[in-house]
């Protein structure tokens, strides 16, 4: 049977659990570890369907890599929220975009997080992430769930980050989350390592909060865009209406920068620009008397319309992309002297899900950026390209096959690594004409495949992932 990239949109409703997968090619020596990822995997229950991409049920996913060898397990992560939609044979909470049965913020928000989009190490623990700031944590070994961390502070928030970053030289989390009142209350805090006590680094009020996916961070500097896609707290408190529903763009305010100082909390700047939107910041540093931000930009947050599922199912992404713009690489010049901020573009190609060499090269001066990309001749499909964009010579390695549709590429670094980009790029890729996905390996610098790991069925398209040496 002929598939197509809507494959990518139907449920996973098998856990799995492979000792060994068949290989094409063969895994570097050198490949231990793990590669964990996150995203939406069940997008009905009963006679209840989600509307949109982002609120479909977590589904975990271990790739462990040892001898030459992988081996594959999948789960869905056991929130509360999934547990009573299954008992009850329909959907029970309010997501993203799919109409609630109760407000998302009633009551004390406990345990009902659908925590679908990213995996990161929170209080010592694996846990997997959305925009509300409730990590659940999981065994990474055996994926089973073992609830939400609750974190022993008096920090309140409604609305957080799916991104957090970690600063080696603190050994902290940082992280920001939004308290909705009137005033609302913007909050960027940090987290030692293995602890469950957070500090606030600095807060400022907002009348009416910007929706915000991720931030920038530099040695000194936590880099904050404000878009102009804002909401009347009291609207997302009580509307009835789903989260995301509540926002209104507003262009004509244009975009701000802030930029707050780690060390003590204070404003250091504010820059205005025109009119953009971004889900994922690629990398922030100083340079001279300048904070330099990388993004993935768009004109406007049309993309998170193009997202829900009957429009993805039916059209793909290529309309929209030519309507709203197609992730578009920028770097963003904030003067410290200054009040204004101007961008270059970085590379003609579309970029989204961005990574890079994080562990060295996050806050600081870097040369490579990775990322999916989608080809505008074939206006029917999902991201169907990988890139490696060369910040310094301004150039891109493309990795694409027809029928093929990648997910987030991860860097992994060889052991002894001298040069940036020494390592391999691991990826998920759907497989369209086979039905099913596997996973890709490809030289970091060259961009030429290496191997490849067949998964017997289709993995859904997936969001955020990380690779850990170790699961201690």
């Amino acid at each position: 049977m002929e598939h197509t990239f809507r494959l990518g949109y139907q449920s996973l409703n098998e856990e799995t659990v492979l000792d060994q997968l068949p290989v094409r090619g063969r895994l570097p020596s050198w490949l231990r570890g793990t590669l964990l990822r996150n995203g939406p995997a069940k997008f009905e229950v009963g006679e209840d369907q989600f509307r949109h991409w982002f609120d479909g049920f977590a589904m975990l996913h271990r790739f462990s890599f040892q001898d030459g060898k992988v081996s594959y397990a999948n789960k869905f992560l056991q929130s509360d929220v999934y547990k009573t939609s299954i008992e009850e044979g329909r959907i029970t909470f309010s997501m993203f975009a799919t109409d609630p049965c109760k407000s998302i913020f009633k009551g004390s928000m406990t345990a009902s997080v659908n925590a679908n989009v990213s995996i990161n190490k929170i209080a010592g623990e694996f846990a997997a992430l959305t925009e509300t700031p409730l990590p659940i944590a999981f065994n990474p070994e055996t994926l089973d769930t073992l609830g939400v961390i609750y974190f022993e502070d008096d920090l309140k928030g409604h609305h957080g980050c799916a991104h957090p970053h970690y600063d080696f030289t603190q050994q902290a989390t940082i992280s920001y989350m939004t308290e909705f009142f009137m005033p609302s209350q913007f909050r960027v805090f940090g987290l030692p390592r293995g602890s469950k006590r957070r500090y606030e680094i600095g807060s400022y009020p907002v009348m009416e909060p910007a929706y915000i996916h991720s931030f920038g961070m530099t040695e000194n500097y936590v880099v904050i865009a404000e878009f102009p896609y804002r909401v009347n707290p009291l609207e997302v408190l009580s509307s009835g209406k789903p989260f995301i529903e509540n926002y209104t763009w507003r262009p004509e305010e244009g975009t701000q920068f802030i930029v707050m100082s780690k060390r003590d909390g204070s404003i250091v700047g504010r820059y205005h620009t025109e009119a953009f939107f971004t889900f994922h910041h690629v990398n922030a540093f100083e340079q001279g008397d300048e904070v330099l931000v990388d993004l993935s930009a768009y004109p406007d947050p049309g993309n998170i319309n193009a997202l829900y599922l009957d429009h993805l199912r039916s059209f793909g992404l290529g309309s929209e992309v030519d309507k709203n713009g197609s992730g578009e690489l920028r770097r963003y010049h904030l003067p410290l002297r200054g009040e204004s901020a101007s961008y270059e573009v970085l590379t003609p190609h579309p970029l989204e899900l961005p990574t890079i060499n994080y562990r060295q090269y996050n806050t600081h001066d870097y040369g490579v950026a990775y990322g999916v990309s989608i080809n505008k001749e074939q206006p029917d499909v999902f991201t169907n390209r990988l890139l490696r964009v060369d910040l310094k010579e301004r150039t891109a390695h493309i990795w694409e096959e027809s029928g093929c549709y990648p997910g987030e590429p991860v860097f992994t670094p060889t052991p002894d690594a001298r040069a940036e980009d020494d390592g391999v790029i691991l990826s998920v890729v759907l497989n369209a004409h086979k039905g099913n996905s596997f996973l890709l390996v490809l030289d970091a610098h060259t961009f030429e495949e290496i191997a490849r790991a067949e998964v017997p069925h289709h993995i859904p398209y997936g969001f955020h992932g990380q690779f850990y040496t170790h699961l201690a």
